[in-house]
């Protein structure tokens, strides 16, 4: 992995300041730690039991999947072929967030397109090929925006703004993907602790003080808390312990 990155990374961005990715097996290592470390570069894995955190990478390949599925559905095994104008579509293709396209993000321009205006040309075979090229661009680009559409549209239906946590909190903690010591899972308890808030890593990640017989990593996405609140009418029951 550390070779792909320097190989088709580096030479065309530079070595990044950051690098954002899951937790699998390569990514939490000791070899890509000190990799990193040694480049000066930070590593951020996501939030436990979140994968949206890293979901403009998630987001990007929706948008690439799209046309692909819409430009491959005649001849399935034909889609490799469409890669690279896929690709320039998609790096032309103003952003909502920025309100500019990745390549003029990047290059401080725009690069030139396709003319406006189809010409004759002498060659039947070369205006053949440009038009498709035309074509084909011109589905992938419409494709995109009909992704970007209707994800945005559904990602935000049932979208709210979450609590603002603070060091030091008392949590309750989901245990939807913990595996708990219950005789029934569906008569356990939805939420466990309450446990302190160690350090809030961002908006919408928090670091939890966790006892040391819970076999889970510490950074939790907020969606998986909720805040804790003392009631003298209803106290605070003990956690059950984990599997």
């Amino acid at each position: 992995m550390a070779e792909v990155l320097v190989h088709q990374v580096f030479r065309h961005h530079g070595i990044p300041k950051d690098i954002v990715s899951n937790r699998g097996p390569p990514f939490v290592s000791q070899v890509w730690q000190s990799f990193w470390s040694a480049l000066g570069t930070t590593v951020s894995l996501t939030s436990g039991y979140h994968p949206q955190s890293n979901g403009q990478a998630e987001r990007a390949n929706q948008e690439l999947e799209a046309p692909l599925r819409c430009l491959s559905a005649q001849n399935p095994s034909s889609w490799s072929k469409f890669l690279v104008w896929i690709e320039y579509a998609h790096n032309n293709h103003p952003s909502a967030a920025t309100g500019m396209s990745p390549f003029e993000a990047s290059l401080g321009y725009a690069p030139p397109l396709f003319p406006s205006h189809e010409l004759d040309l002498a060659v039947p075979s070369v205006q053949h090929h440009l038009q498709r090229v035309q074509r084909i661009w011109r589905q992938a680009q419409a494709a995109l925006q009909r992704s970007r559409d209707s994800n945005c549209r559904m990602a935000n239906r049932r979208r709210r703004e979450g609590p603002t946590y603070q060091p030091g909190q008392k949590v309750w903690l989901s245990s939807k993907n913990i595996r708990l010591q219950a005789t029934s899972r569906k008569l356990a308890p939805r939420y466990i602790g309450p446990y302190t808030i160690d350090w809030v890593i961002s908006p919408t990640c928090v670091r939890l003080r966790l006892p040391a017989g819970l076999k889970v990593h510490p950074s939790f996405h907020i969606s998986n808390i909720k805040p804790f609140q003392e009631s003298p009418l209803c106290p605070p029951s003990a956690s059950p312990p984990p599997a």
